[in-house]
């Protein structure tokens, strides 16, 4: 029965990995279609949130029926728990992306965003990857160090969300309102793609050390990253 368990544990992980790892490349192709105007990229992303809404519905299932059938305990317990609540979280990464490529395809053959803001959402963008692969990365190999720095990382995507917000409320905005309504979602689209892979390190350390980490990292033995 315990061989059985890990087996099944085994396969959960890397199958939330998976997911992480197909929200991290349909961000990737989505901020391409931003910043390109890309219709074929936008589709792509588009058609392929399907394939990650399926693998939630299977990672569900599975976590559902380690409950039903081993009922565990414990740490055993914890590990199923957290599994299902991962699967909320890198759910949404995929459909966080999905709403950028909506956004690009809508503007089509337009480009959503103006010139002097492309740079912000490539920088997001690639920090969005970064994100979703150290995800997919701690996911599997459940290192609570590793993932107790996402929360650092993270915070080149909140000041880039907060820098955003100056050049929307510059005086010299010349772009109208239904840019920067369709400029403030995607920022939003972003940061909280970020702050769903930090909450996936979290739920992973909670896995491991059955502590949720707070601010303060220290009280768990997690060493941060400088800041």
């Amino acid at each position: 029965m315990r061989v059985a368990y890990n087996e099944q544990m085994a396969e959960l992980a890397n199958l939330l990995g998976e997911m992480a790892g197909l929200a991290g490349s349909a961000m990737e192709r989505a901020t391409q279609s931003l910043l390109q105007a890309d219709l074929a990229l936008s589709e792509q992303v588009i058609t392929e949130y399907d394939r990650i809404s399926e693998l939630s519905g299977v990672a569900e299932e599975r976590a559902f029926a380690l409950l039903a059938l081993q009922a565990p305990v414990a740490g055993d317990l914890r590990s199923v728990v957290s599994g299902i609540q991962i699967v909320a979280d890198v759910d949404r990464m995929g459909a966080l992306a999905l709403h950028v490529a909506k956004i690009a395809r809508r503007r089509h053959p337009n480009h959503v965003l103006p010139e002097e803001v492309n740079g912000y959402f490539a920088e997001m963008g690639r920090i969005a990857v970064a994100l979703g692969a150290a995800a997919q990365e701690v996911l599997v190999t459940r290192d609570p160090e590793r993932a107790a720095r996402l929360r650092d990382e993270d915070e080149a995507m909140d000041d880039l969300h907060r820098h955003l917000f100056s050049v929307l409320m510059d005086r010299e905005w010349k772009h109208g309102v239904a840019a920067a309504v369709d400029i403030t979602l995607l920022g939003r689209f972003y940061e909280r793609f970020a702050d769903h892979a930090v909450e996936v390190g979290r739920r992973v350390i909670f896995l491991v050390t059955g502590k949720l980490p707070s601010d303060s990292d220290d009280e768990y033995g997690i060493a941060s990253a400088p800041r």
